[in-house]
């Protein structure tokens, strides 16, 4: 009897380590791709992000006419050597907001609906309306505040405003300084907001299928969040952690000591 008391204390400390230990956890990305072997896919023609409203946009038009290009793009107009009239425009920091009925006001042509455009679809509609007033008008468009989120278990939590609106959930976390080793690689939760709906999708990073995701390309606002693993939660309450384990490892520790005297005796 005093043998199996003295085997049950044993196996309370057992568990109690088992508990507490390390889990494995596989940190490798695309940890199916087998070490040595060459992997290949096509590369998928991802959704491209659409203009939402708030979206901050640069539209500049350039044309065989200087006159048109001041009267399109906020700039002064300097003359060259020869004579001819040039335009030197000054960036246009502030851009164009697209307010909540999806509309820019653009100079000359009034208002514009551009919500639920590509930036090459809302190039070509920029374009078509500037045919009325110029010849052959050519419209460059950019992203003022495309913006991605990447919080949780990351190195770098923070909200990083880019000068591109291409960026795969790869250079996202890079620019977070990538997970850490707590975070679960293996369930990667996106949110996006797209044509009035908000979706959340977990991804497998551990998974090569992840690369013909139409979420590995990110889209403007995205918000990545980066799920803790469970040895991370017990981590965060320390305190009570703490008193927990000192409150156990009496309980047991007495326990033993009691069972061993008796057994030795």
């Amino acid at each position: 009897m005093k043998k199996i008391t003295l085997l049950n204390s044993l196996v309370c400390i057992i568990l109690f380590f088992g508990l507490f230990g390390c889990a494995k956890r596989n940190l490798v990305y695309f940890s199916d791709i087998e070490s040595g072997a060459d992997f290949s896919t096509e590369i998928t023609d991802f959704p491209e992000p659409k203009i939402q409203k708030g979206d901050l946009l640069k539209i500049t038009v350039s044309s065989l006419s200087a006159e048109s290009n001041l009267l399109f793009n906020a700039g002064v107009m300097s003359s060259t050597d020869d004579g001819r009239m040039m335009n030197a425009a000054v960036p246009i920091n502030e851009g164009y907001l697209v307010d909540k009925n999806g509309l820019i006001n653009f100079p000359v042509l009034g208002t514009i609906e551009l919500e639920g455009l590509t930036k090459e679809e809302a190039i070509e509609k920029m374009a078509r309306r500037l045919e009325e007033y110029v010849k052959d008008p050519i419209v460059n468009l950019q992203y003022l505040n495309f913006k991605i989120t990447v919080i949780g278990e990351v190195s770098n939590p923070n909200t990083f405003t880019l000068e591109t609106d291409r960026i795969s959930i790869l250079e996202a976390l890079g620019l977070a300084g990538d997970m850490t080793e707590y975070g679960k690689r293996e369930n990667v939760l996106i949110i996006r907001d797209e044509d009035g709906v908000r979706r959340a999708v977990r991804l497998n990073l551990n998974d090569k299928s992840i690369l013909n995701s139409p979420y590995f390309m990110l889209h403007q606002n995205d918000v990545i969040y980066v799920e803790p693993d469970k040895i991370k939660a017990v981590q965060a309450s320390t305190n009570q952690r703490t008193f927990a384990v000192l409150g156990l490892l009496v309980s047991v520790g007495v326990s033993l000591l009691f069972n061993l005297r008796f057994y030795l005796e």
